[in-house]
């Protein structure tokens, strides 16, 4: 295969990455407090000893659209939006994560836990407990309360680097280093919905497509043009 055809290959193979992501997106239009995800590609030249560069297409690099999406009334005491910048912190048995999704539930053992049954942490990333038969309230500032008393503050926290955010599953995030954020917002009673735009997302599906099947037409036709040759070599 001649050069072009390695180019093309590895053009084709970011699209066929791009075209996974976009799909997981749009899986996700209804996933509470869910980050859209886009693919990055990079271009790597080579510099040839005869003739011009030789130009590759790399689309590994995963990148996080951190916009904030709408917020949905609930009315629920345990259900908490996120206003700006920042994500729950909770304890998985993969370690700590960070997430948006601020539907929680107390545990038998009173622990404010996700739908997954993991602790949801406070600023000291300690889990939440709240004393049973109580009413519970939340203030914008993390603050919580049993029957109007303080039992502890809920954190937000963002990564130092937000390129060192990564997707682990679901509306779950590794962040690596990570820091409280300043001036948290939160609100009860609320759920921050995907921040996925579906007419944009089904968009690109239609140019990823399109661009996909460019690259295999050129492929083919690079294909029929060898055997042209070879079969006219060989006469």
């Amino acid at each position: 295969m001649d050069a072009a055809g390695y180019v093309t290959l590895g053009r084709q193979s970011g699209l066929m990455r791009e075209m996974g992501v976009v799909a997981n997106n749009i899986a996700n239009l209804s996933t509470t407090g869910f980050r859209r995800e886009g693919v990055t590609f990079a271009e790597h030249v080579a510099r040839m000893e005869r003739g011009p560069s030789l130009s590759m297409a790399h689309g590994n690099a995963r990148m996080v659209d951190l916009r904030q999406a709408g917020l949905a009334q609930t009315g629920g005491a345990f259900d908490l939006g996120i206003q700006g910048e920042g994500f729950f912190l909770v304890a998985t048995p993969e370690g700590e994560r960070l997430t948006r999704a601020g539907s929680f539930t107390p545990s038998a053992d009173g622990e404010l836990v996700t739908a997954e049954g993991f602790p949801l942490l406070d600023l000291g990333a300690a889990p939440i407990v709240l004393p049973p038969g109580t009413q519970v309230a939340v203030a914008e500032d993390g603050t919580i309360s049993a029957d109007g008393l303080p039992v502890g503050q809920i954190g937000l926290w963002r990564p130092l680097d937000p390129l060192a955010l990564r997707h682990t599953a679901g509306s779950m995030f590794d962040g690596g280093e990570i820091e409280p954020v300043e001036t948290p917002v939160m609100l009860q009673g609320f759920l921050e919905e995907s921040n996925v735009n579906p007419v944009a997302e089904i968009a690109r599906m239609i140019e990823v497509q399109r661009a996909y099947e460019m690259g295999q037409k050129f492929l083919e036709a690079e294909d029929n043009r060898a055997r042209t040759l070879l079969q006219t070599l060989g006469r």
